[in-house]
């Protein structure tokens, strides 16, 4: 009897302890199945950031190969000779070469294409063309702020650039019907600070024709027939681009009457002074392209500069008048808070009879400085005065002696 008992009762403690067994065993599975899941997650991180350190080294290696290649050397293809044959002139030196190019190349390209060359002098590739790159910076994108309205006392010298840029691009027909060709441009002469490069500035803002500005300094470049180059691809960008205008300011730089100076820097300036002549009225059409120039040195500029077919009329923008000082001072004032007993002809009355627009603005801004000083929101007549005092003794100090100063 004893035995009958005990075998069930040691089958249920073997069940028992197989089933224990089993769950520490599906325990044991379910937590080497997370492991390897993240094992797996973490493998993918790995080589995820196996490939981004990957790419980084290629990156530098490439880099790290061009920096260790001979820098290339721009020229300028001169001819193209027979059997994949063409000359080039380096640019800086000007040294010419005769280089072989491969059959593809030597189709593509044409006289006057830029192309980079090694130590070696063998072409590695054709470049774009420089002309928009040159002028891009020369070429004004936005509108400068400045009005006719914002110009005053030189109501006759606006009428002449009006109608001599203006009127062409906004009514051609005009011009036809008379039976005339419109004015080629513009020179605006007179003392610093009369408004000539304002004049400029309120015609960029009135026009929708493209306007490239740049200095005459600009065209000054060191080596042989780089300022002359740059004249002549500046001309190209605006006749790609017209109708056009063309402002040079301070023209004097490269403008000035030719000399028997053998030195290499005169010799440059006048090479580039010949090509702006011949672009302004040369043998080829200069199209719709319309040149406004300013300078303070009228004495200094050759005498080809001057006659007719390349500066049609001579503008002379002197110091204003004492209708045109006052005209001036309520141009500035009209947004300032002045008193009530303020007169712009007074204040013009005020100044000397050489003060320009420039001086105008400059004592309008000090007047303000010292309400501003006195912690008032008004500026009063005695602001006026103490400014004008102020920028008289500033002239002074640069020009000498200021007549008529009426207040010290």
């Amino acid at each position: 009897m004893t035995d009958t008992v005990d075998q069930p009762s040691q089958n249920n403690t073997s069940t028992v302890a197989d089933t224990s067994d089993t769950e520490e065993l599906e325990e044991e599975v379910q937590e080497l199945e997370q492991q390897l899941t993240d094992l797996h997650e973490k493998f993918v991180e790995v080589q995820t950031e196996k490939k981004k350190y990957k790419q980084r080294l290629d990156r530098v290696t490439r880099e790290n190969k061009k920096l260790k290649q001979s820098p290339m050397f721009v020229a300028t293809v001169q001819e193209l000779l027979a059997e994949q044959e063409i000359l080039i002139r380096q640019h800086g030196n000007n040294q010419e070469a005769v280089t072989e190019v491969t059959a593809e190349m030597h189709e593509e390209l044409e006289p006057q294409d830029r192309v980079a060359i090694d130590n070696s002098l063998n072409v590695v590739k054709s470049l774009t063309k420089e002309t928009d790159v040159r002028a891009q910076v020369m070429t004004v994108d936005a509108k400068p702020d400045v009005t006719y309205t914002d110009i005053g006392g030189l109501d006759s010298q606006l009428q002449e650039v009006r109608e001599t840029v203006e009127l062409p691009l906004t009514n051609p027909g005009q011009f036809e019907e008379i039976g005339v060709r419109p004015p080629n441009g513009v020179l605006l002469h007179g003392p610093p600070g009369t408004g000539k490069t304002l004049i400029a500035k309120a015609v960029a803002n009135q026009t929708d024709a493209t306007f490239i500005q740049l200095a005459g300094s600009d065209l000054a470049q060191k080596f042989i027939g780089e300022g002359a180059k740059l004249v002549r691809n500046l001309f190209e960008t605006a006749r790609e681009q017209e109708p056009a205008v063309i402002f040079i300011d301070e023209i004097d730089a490269i403008g000035t009457t030719r000399t028997e100076s053998k030195t290499s820097g005169d010799a440059e300036v006048q090479r580039t002074l010949m090509q702006l002549l011949h672009e302004m009225d040369g043998f080829e059409d200069r199209g719709d392209v319309s040149i406004i120039a300013a300078t303070n040195r009228f004495d200094m500029l050759d005498d080809a500069i001057l006659r007719p077919g390349r500066f049609d009329r001579l503008i002379e923008v002197p110091a204003p008048d004492t209708d045109g000082k006052a005209e001036i001072f309520e141009i500035h004032t009209r947004e300032m808070n002045v008193g009530d007993g303020i007169d712009t002809h007074e204040l013009a009355l005020m100044v000397d009879e050489d003060t320009t627009g420039s001086d105008i603005q400059a004592i309008c801004t000090e007047a303000g400085m010292y309400a501003i000083r006195n912690d008032r929101t008004e500026i009063t007549m005695d602001d006026f005065q103490n400014a004008y005092a102020k920028v008289s003794d500033s002239r002074e100090m640069q020009t000498g002696p200021v007549e008529g100063v009426a207040f010290a």
